[in-house]
Order: C-alpha cells, then sequence, then structure tokens
C-alpha cells in the first residue's frame, strides 16, 4: 500500500513519541486495554500497511535484562475462558530481526503475553511465564493484535524490556500515570507521602526503565522509515 502509514500502537506517551517519523501513525491510551480498544474502534476506515505494538514491557523469561529487545513471533492473549496465541506476520518478524542484528545477543525472537491489567510481583510473573512460555508482558500486543485482524492488516511486535521477571513493580506504579501515558508526578509523590512507595523501588525502577528507553530508541533508530515495514 504505497503512502499509507504503519500504525504503532503504544502504551505510553514516550513510546509514541520515540516510534514517530516517517510513514508512521502512532497511538496509546496510558497502559488503559479498555480505552485503547475505543481509541482503535473510533480510528477512520482509512488504509494501513500494518499495525505493531511499540514499546517497553515486563520481563518474564528470567535470562532476559532491562533494555533487551523482544521481537514477538506471536501473542498470547491470556484470559479466563483459554489462552489463545496470535502470530505476528513472519515478512515484518523476519525484517526486524535482520535490522536489528546489529544489537547481538540483545534481541530475541519470542512469544509476549498481552494482559488486561499489570502485572507487579516477581511471583506473578513467574506464574505467567510457567502458564504462557512469553518472554514479556504487555497491556496493548493483544488489543493491536485484534484491531489488526479485523482490519486485515499484517501485525508485529516489537517491546523492549524493562522491569526484569526478578524485580517486582511498586503497587502505586500501575496508576502512576496521566491520561495520555505521561508519568503523574504528583501521585508518585503522594505515593510517597503515604509510604505506598520506597525511594529505592523508584530508583531501581527509574534505572530499569531508562535502560529501558534507551533500548527502545536504538531499536527504533535501526527500524528505520515506518518501522521497518517494506511498502
Amino acid at each position: 500500500m504505497r503512502g499509507a502509514s504503519v500504525l504503532a500502537v503504544a502504551g505510553l506517551a514516550r513510546e509514541a513519541r520515540i516510534a514517530a517519523g516517517d510513514g508512521v501513525e502512532t497511538l496509546q491510551a496510558g497502559g488503559r486495554p479498555a480505552v485503547l480498544r475505543d481509541r482503535l474502534a473510533a480510528l477512520p476506515d482509512r488504509p494501513l500497511r500494518a499495525v505493531i505494538s511499540f514499546g517497553i514491557a515486563g520481563g518474564l523469561d528470567p535470562d532476559l535484562a532491562p533494555g533487551d529487545v523482544v521481537i514477538g513471533s506471536a501473542v498470547i492473549v491470556v484470559a479466563e475462558g483459554g489462552d489463545r496465541r496470535l502470530p505476528c506476520d513472519p515478512a515484518i518478524v523476519a525484517a526486524h530481526a535482520e535490522r536489528l542484528a546489529a544489537l547481538g545477543r540483545r534481541v530475541v525472537s519470542a512469544d509476549v503475553a498481552g494482559v488486561e491489567a499489570a502485572i507487579l510481583t516477581a511471583g506473578a510473573k513467574a506464574a505467567l511465564h510457567a502458564r504462557t512460555g512469553a518472554a514479556v508482558v504487555d497491556m496493548e500486543s493483544h488489543v493491536a493484535a485484534a484491531f489488526a485482524a479485523r482490519r486485515g492488516l499484517p501485525f508485529a511486535i516489537l517491546r523492549v524490556v524493562c522491569d526484569p521477571a526478578e524485580r517486582a513493580l511498586p503497587a502505586f506504579a500501575a496508576a502512576a500515570l496521566k491520561p495520555n501515558g505521561d508519568p503523574d508526578v504528583p501521585a508518585v509523590l503522594r505515593a510517597l507521602v503515604r509510604r505506598e512507595a520506597r525511594i529505592g523501588e523508584l530508583v531501581r525502577l527509574a534505572r530499569d526503565s531508562g535502560e529501558a528507553f534507551r533500548g527502545l530508541g536504538r531499536a527504533r533508530a535501526l527500524l528505520g522509515l515506518a518501522l521497518g515495514v517494506d511498502a
């Protein structure tokens, strides 16, 4: 589809800003799957080249470290009625692997788990890894995959590990975002005052997220125009 854009679906505003560029349209919903569904449903029915779930993710595979890049082979839709595996487009997966080869051992191809609520504890991460075999988890890939399927579009995933498998996230983290997906600094400060978060936890989270966003930026630069999706 010459002239059509690739749609990058993200959770955070910063992820969307990194994804943006020539041939790329972005959409994000602040880590809220229900809102993301509504925003995708409201998109005009115009031509798109592909849909890519793009951003950072929680680590499930204990071998992965913050900043490691995961090219999704499929998304495992985690649901009470039974999980479903939705494969990614093999041509895009191959193109991403070729373009990101310069990252060496810091890039892997693996399944990604898609969930409706944040996975915060190391125990919950281990259980999800055992259940799905997925390398990372996010709250957008399964929603983006369903949208792509409805539109008959190729789908892919590019995610970078933020919090590793052994690291728990502070309980307030899932709510410490503005509606546009930017960090809600007052909410973080209130959590500190109420002792819902510790300084050490915030320092580790800042370090992990910094490494993740650097990895995401490196991967984005290597993908090039249209997020590496050939016309």
